[in-house]
């Protein structure tokens, strides 16, 4: 079977897909890629299943061998990529030749993927190839493994994706939960006001934000039930700073939730660079709804949108438009000028 081994790996290297949905009252939060619309474009790139297992780098590094012939996509947050010493172009798919060393440094942190055609074969627990680390389903990868690699029928290579912007930080939409009206009126203005810091504290479990100046406590957070939370809740802790729960949160907890950013919006967050600015804005539910519904037929028409590299004259039906004799002339012009 074809397979990948890792030479170098470096901390925060996982195999994940989308995750384990289902096992909240097990205690089991869902997991999977921490930038889900990464798996998406990568399913794009090569043309298959999105659900399919990926490597996720958590800025850091990786070198890996291919044993045979293997397409691949890198997505996510952009690394410095290189096939045997030639540099790869991100947010694009390549074909790696049996024996070639891909080699990934991280250049700004966030989370990065490595996807290969079939997928990876890796073991399934709970109906899922994920890692979870927070409950013990998995590890992170080391030097030395090898990964099994699923059977493959396309041939997509040489194509890019121009991603959804999401690496610099922004604007983050929110609804409120069964507390936000806990929180006095002025609080949840201030909030929507506040440009807030992506801190370096940081996992797959949740990310902390900086705020300048006085927290946003709540005189009764003490006295709150635990119940269940999810991705996305905006937790507010015992020194008033917001902590968004991400992919491999706990199921339930007791501090109280100022909101819960849109899924489509955590791309954003998990993918800002540390330091960069991040603003929270209240959208009802009715138009929650509908940026999701917006998102997922955006996220539908991926493969619309991806292109070649290096464009085939026979496959550009504008080719007319171009100007491709710039300088040619009939040849008769010199004569012309000489009578």
């Amino acid at each position: 079977m074809e397979s990948i081994l890792l030479h170098r790996a470096g901390p925060g290297v996982t195999v994940q897909d989308t995750g384990r949905p289902g096992f909240l009252a097990q205690g089991l939060s869902r997991g999977g890629a921490a930038d889900r619309l990464a798996l998406e474009e990568g399913a794009a790139l090569l043309g298959q299943d999105p659900g399919l297992a990926a490597i996720e780098i958590a800025g850091s590094f990786l070198s890996l061998e291919v044993s045979a012939n293997t397409y691949i996509a890198l997505t996510g947050a952009p690394m410095r990529a290189s096939q045997d010493g030639a540099e790869l172009r991100w947010h694009a798919s390549h074909l790696l030749p049996a024996g070639a060393r891909l080699d990934l440094t991280s250049l700004a942190g966030g989370y990065s993927y490595v996807h290969v055609g079939g997928g990876l074969a890796a073991e399934v627990i709970l109906g899922a190839r994920a890692v979870h680390l927070a409950s013990g389903l998995g590890a992170m990868l080391n030097a030395g493994a090898r990964l099994p690699v699923g059977p493959y029928a396309g041939r997509q290579s040489g194509m890019i994706l121009t991603p959804l912007d999401r690496f610099d930080g922004g604007l983050l939409r929110v609804v409120a939960t069964p507390q936000t009206h806990l929180f006095p009126r002025s609080e949840i203005e201030r909030f929507g006001c506040t440009t807030f810091r992506k801190d370096a504290r940081g996992n797959r479990m949740g990310q902390r934000l900086i705020v300048d100046g006085a927290g946003f406590g709540l005189e009764m957070g003490l006295s709150i039930l635990s119940e269940t939370i999810v991705p996305g809740d905006i937790q507010i802790t015992g020194d008033g700073a917001p902590f968004v729960l991400l992919s491999e949160c706990q199921t339930t907890g007791g501090y109280p939730r100022i909101g819960t950013v849109l899924p489509c919006d955590l791309p954003r967050l998990v993918q800002a660079k540390v330091g960069a600015d991040l603003q929270f804005r209240f959208v009802t539910h009715e138009d929650a709804l509908a940026f999701e519904r917006a998102e997922a037929v955006r996220r539908a028409g991926l493969r619309k949108e991806i292109r070649p590299m290096i464009r085939d004259p026979r496959d550009m039906h504008d080719l007319l438009s171009y100007q491709l004799v710039s300088g040619v002339t009939s040849g008769d012009d010199l004569e012309r000028e000489m009578t």
